[in-house]
C-alpha cells in the first residue's frame, strides 16, 4: 500500500501534489587557509548518538565535541570565511553572499518519520521526513540526486563556495564516470543510495528492493569507500517493503524533500509554498539538454531564494 509519500510519478521526477553554510565550512575555510587545503570534509560533523534538540548526554565526547565547535564557529573563524566567500560569489554571479551556517549540534537530533508517511508496522524502520529537526535556527539542506549530469563547473564552483550538499546517486547513470563523483567526495561531499536503476519501488516486490538497495551500498562502498547510511527512494514513492530492505541494507534514514530546485524556479511542497527552518532541498545533477540552464545557474537560483529568505546551508550529515 503507498503512503502520501508516493507523491512523484515515474519519468522524468516532475511533482505531483503540493509541490535546503556555512559557518560550517568555515570550519573548512579556515583549515583551508593554514594548510593549503580546500577540502570541506575537513569541517567538523555532528556526533553519531541521537538526540533531541539542546540535549546533550554525559560524558566527555559530547562535552569535548561541544568545546570544538565553538572554537570552529568562532567569530573569528566566520568572519574570515564569509570574507573569502564573498569574493567566490562575486566570481561566480551570485545575487549576495550566502549566509553562514549556524553552529551544528553536538549531539544530532532524534529524526521521526512525518505525520501521514507512515508505514504499518514502521515503528522500527528508517523514518521518513521531509525536514530536519534544527530548534529553529535558520539553516535548510541542498540534496542532488540521480548523476547523469557531470559538470565540472559545479565542482569547481560549490568548492569555492564551501556550500555544502549531499549527492543521492543511482548507479545506472554513474557508472560512465565514478571518477567525477570520487572528485566529489574528495570535496567533503557525502555520497548516498538512491538505487541502482532508480525504478518505481512500490512495483517490486521485496527481494527486488532489496537487490536494488543493497546492490548500490555494495557499489557505493567499492567506488567511494563507505558504506551510505541515507537512502532515498526514486520518485519520493515507497512502501513497507522499501523501509524494511533500507534497512536491512544498513540504513539509517530516508531523507525526502520539503521544495525542488530548478535553474529558473522552485517548486514547493507545503500549502504556504514557503521555506522553514531544517527544510531539506531536492535538486538535480541535470544539464541544458533537460533544464533551461545549467548546474551553476540552478545554485545561483537556489542560493538567491536562500539567501533573500534570509537562510543558510548546512550539511545534512551534521543532524541526520
Amino acid at each position: 500500500m503507498l503512503t502520501q509519500a508516493a507523491y512523484r510519478a515515474p519519468g522524468r521526477g516532475r511533482w505531483r501534489g503540493h509541490t535546503v553554510l556555512i559557518a560550517l565550512l568555515v570550519v573548512a575555510l579556515a583549515a583551508g587557509c593554514a594548510t593549503g587545503s580546500d577540502d570541506p570534509a575537513k569541517s567538523a560533523h555532528g556526533a553519531s548518538a541521537a538526540g533531541k534538540p539542546g540535549q546533550v548526554a554525559a560524558g566527555a565526547p559530547h562535552e569535548q565535541k561541544a568545546a570544538e565547535l565553538d572554537a570552529l564557529y568562532s567569530p573569528e573563524n566566520v568572519r574570515r570565511a564569509q570574507a573569502a566567500r564573498a569574493v567566490a560569489a562575486k566570481k561566480w554571479g551570485l545575487a549576495s553572499t550566502p549566509l553562514p551556517e549556524p553552529r551544528p549540534p553536538a549531539v544530532k537530533p532524534e529524526i521521526t518519520t512525518r505525520e501521514g508517511f507512515e508505514v504499518e508496522g514502521g515503528d522500527d524502520l528508517p523514518p521518513l521526513f521531509t525536514t530536519v529537526p534544527v530548534d529553529g535556527k535558520k539553516v535548510v539542506f541542498l540534496t542532488m540526486d540521480d548523476g547523469s549530469e557531470k559538470d565540472p563547473e559545479l565542482l569547481r564552483m560549490m568548492s569555492e563556495l564551501k556550500i555544502p550538499y549531499t549527492a543521492f546517486l543511482s548507479d545506472y547513470v554513474i557508472n560512465d564516470n565514478y571518477g567525477y563523483f570520487r572528485q566529489m567526495r574528495d570535496r567533503g561531499v557525502a555520497i548516498q543510495n538512491h538505487t541502482l536503476n532508480h525504478p518505481y519501488m512500490p512495483g517490486l516486490s521485496y527481494e527486488e528492493q532489496k537487490r536494488e538497495i543493497c546492490g548500490q551500498q555494495d557499489l557505493l562502498a567499492k567506488n567511494y569507500g563507505k558504506r551510505p547510511t541515507l537512502f532515498r527512494p526514486p520518485y519520493g514513492n515507497y512502501n513497507a517493503d522499501t523501509l524494511r530492505a533500507a534497512k536491512e541494507c544498513g540504513i539509517k534514514a530516508a531523507p525526502i524533500w520539503a521544495s525542488e530546485a530548478f535553474p529558473d524556479h522552485m517548486e514547493w511542497r507545503e500549502w504556504d509554498r514557503d521555506m522553514h527552518p531544517g527544510d531539506i532541498i531536492l535538486t538535480h545533477f541535470r544539464g541544458r539538454d533537460e533544464w533551461k540552464g545549467s548546474m551553476p545557474d540552478m545554485i545561483r537560483h537556489v542560493m538567491k531564494v536562500v539567501t533573500d529568505k534570509g537562510y543558510a546551508v548546512g550539511k545534512l550529515e551534521d543532524y541526520v
